[in-house]
């Protein structure tokens, strides 16, 4: 059973900061005494892996290696690893507002090398790092080495001998990146000492982390490069199907998310384990864990690669049981939230599975009015409390901007729901139902708690450029505004 409560949906990267993107320092501490202040004991993040090309979340080079433009870099200065100076040399970018990955991109590495060459890699603290997580760290720091110099394209496209994991090649390639090799090995140590200490000082204050985990893992990845057999790819590293997402509330055309496809009719056993591994890693960094993509358990939805639609599209079936099986044997004490709000109605199963799992479920308020007072995300068909209920989510309009078009007819079933009379009041509306329901959780986007319209929306799904740049540029919650969320806290025994 969960602990009733209510949290806050922000990415690490939204945090105010004055290098171009949001860390793992002051401000996110900060974030944590907000979360105190107005009565919340969740803070959920969106995953925290290094990205790739189009800088999703979502697509992360390693499932396990942290994301170093996270790394906050005034606690670097107070290691003495670096000076105020130095960091105010670089561009950082020119929108307060927004993260500018090109900058950061061009200058977060350069910094970063700076401390990296005061720091001693004899430290015992970092060897013992390094010996804790050679698992995963050798790999991955031997893959981010390589497209440091010179193998900057996918992997797919490297030498064969490095692409075939070569052992002897591999060798030499470790001898010749000794150096670079160990400032990976650095960031990573930086990162995760710092989510460490967050994370404690969170829980010190009665504050929980939900961590997301995605179900797929990006093509160019270290996990595909050293495990090709796990996947559906050929001997040149070349999909069969990609993973894609059916017509629904998010997309109203699908998606194609263009990750590779688990092979599990070939090597279910050994993926399991895998999955075993990244679920037991991710149980002690995170205090809750949301899985995303629950259905793709059951089912995945694929077209083959490079296509433009989904004329093509397939149904693969998933592990099922087994696989929530697994994790359950290996999770421990840290309850799963299910990512079910996605595919539900459109994959059989679903709900059966959820059940024999125990994870919770999820709601989004967001979808629940459309003039059918069945709709399973309508408060009153909640038929029980093992749910987590969202407003909304990051890959949707702001509560403002969704709404903002509606007609008067559209949004009457709403009115009366809500008991509002004003188009101005729903999103604050749907927030209170969310307090309202018997869901376990509510949790609430940043946006919407701050009434934000669409110019603060986070994802907008198949398209790539714009996606992921939203920040707060300070904390701009009066106390008018912490007032009431404090209230519905007490009121609804949140």
């Amino acid at each position: 059973m969960m602990i009733r409560g209510a949290g806050i949906l922000l990415p690490i990267s939204s945090l105010p900061s004055s290098y171009g993107i949001g860390t793992l320092g002051k401000e996110a501490y900060g974030f944590v005494d907000l979360l105190v202040d107005i009565k919340q004991k969740y803070w959920q993040v969106l995953p925290i892996g290094p990205t790739t090309y189009g800088d999703s979340p979502y697509q992360t080079v390693s499932v396990f290696a942290g994301n170093h433009y996270l790394i906050d870099l005034d606690l670097l200065v107070e290691e003495g690893l670096l000076k105020s100076e130095e960091i105010r040399e670089y561009n950082w970018g020119s929108e307060y507002s927004r993260v500018d990955y090109e900058a950061i991109y061009e200058s977060r590495y350069r910094v970063l090398y700076k401390a990296f060459e005061r720091f001693n890699i004899n430290d015992d603290d970092f060897r013992e790092f390094d010996e804790n997580n050679d698992w995963w760290l050798d790999d991955y720091s031997l893959f981010v080495a390589l497209k440091q110099t010179g193998n900057s394209g996918s992997w797919t496209s490297w030498d064969q001998s490095i692409k075939d994991r070569n052992k002897e090649v591999l060798e030499l390639q470790k001898k010749k990146n000794f150096s670079q090799i160990n400032f990976v090995k650095f960031c990573q140590y930086e990162f995760w000492k710092q989510w460490i200490r967050l994370k404690e000082y969170a829980n010190s204050r009665g504050v929980s982390i939900v961590g997301d985990i995605p179900y797929y893992v990006a093509l160019d990845s270290c996990d595909v490069w050293c495990n090709p057999e796990r996947f559906r790819i050929d001997s040149d590293g070349k999909p069969d199907y990609v993973s894609a997402s059916v017509p629904d509330k998010f997309s109203s055309k699908g998606q194609i998310w263009g990750m590779p496809l688990y092979d599990w009719a070939s090597n279910e056993e050994e993926i399991i384990k895998w999955w075993q591994s990244r679920i037991k890693w991710a149980a002690e960094k995170f205090d809750i864990i949301k899985f995303n993509h629950f259905s793709g358990i059951i089912k995945d939805y694929a077209v083959p690669y490079k296509a433009v639609d989904l004329k093509k599209a397939k149904w693969f079936k998933g592990p099922g049981r087994k696989f929530v099986n697994a994790i359950n044997q290996v999770v421990g004490e840290t309850p799963i939230i299910a990512d079910t709000y996605c595919g539900r109605a459109l994959i059989p199963g679903v709900n059966k599975l959820l059940k024999k799992a125990g994870w919770l479920g999820t709601k989004v308020l967001m979808f629940a009015f459309d003039d059918d007072t069945s709709n399973e995300y309508l408060p009153h068909n909640y038929d029980n409390t093992e749910v987590v209920v969202y407003a909304g989510t990051h890959d949707n309009d702001t509560l403002v901007g969704f709404f903002r078009n509606k007609t008067e007819f559209e949004l009457a079933y709403l009115y009366e729901y809500l008991n509002i009379t004003d188009r101005k009041e729903i999103p604050d509306g749907i927030i209170r139902a969310a307090y309202q329901s018997i869901g376990a959780i509510a949790i609430i986007q940043m946006q919407d708690i701050l009434g934000l319209g669409n110019e603060a929306r986070m994802n907008y799904p198949s398209t790539v450029g714009y996606n992921w740049r939203w920040r707060l540029n300070s904390d701009r919650l009066s106390e008018k505004r912490r007032t009431w969320i404090r209230n519905l806290a007490a009121i609804y025994r949140r």
